[in-house]
């Protein structure tokens, strides 16, 4: 029979998370795999964060001052009036 549990260590012994399907005095191999713990969130500052943000809104929408709107993306990507592709 086998089983997949998961278990604490507590003072250098396991403790298992659920009860065990087993009779007392059971005799059991194990195999021991560590469950990765999931990295740190990165701690972001409010303030750089602030001061990216007001760096990226004093930018100029388009180089020359030309204004964009949805309606140019044909012409921006393929050129010309149409859109030649």
């Amino acid at each position: 029979m086998s089983q997949r549990i998961t278990a604490v260590v507590e003072q250098g012994h396991l403790r298992p998370t659920t009860p065990l399907n087993l009779a007392e005095g059971s005799e059991v191999q194990l195999v021991i795999e560590s469950v990765a713990q999931p990295p740190p969130k990165p701690q972001h500052d409010p303030e750089k964060v602030r001061r990216i943000i007001a760096e990226i809104a004093a930018m100029p929408m388009e180089p020359g001052g030309e204004e964009f709107s949805g309606r140019d993306h044909d012409r921006i990507l393929y050129g010309g009036e149409g859109g030649a592709r």
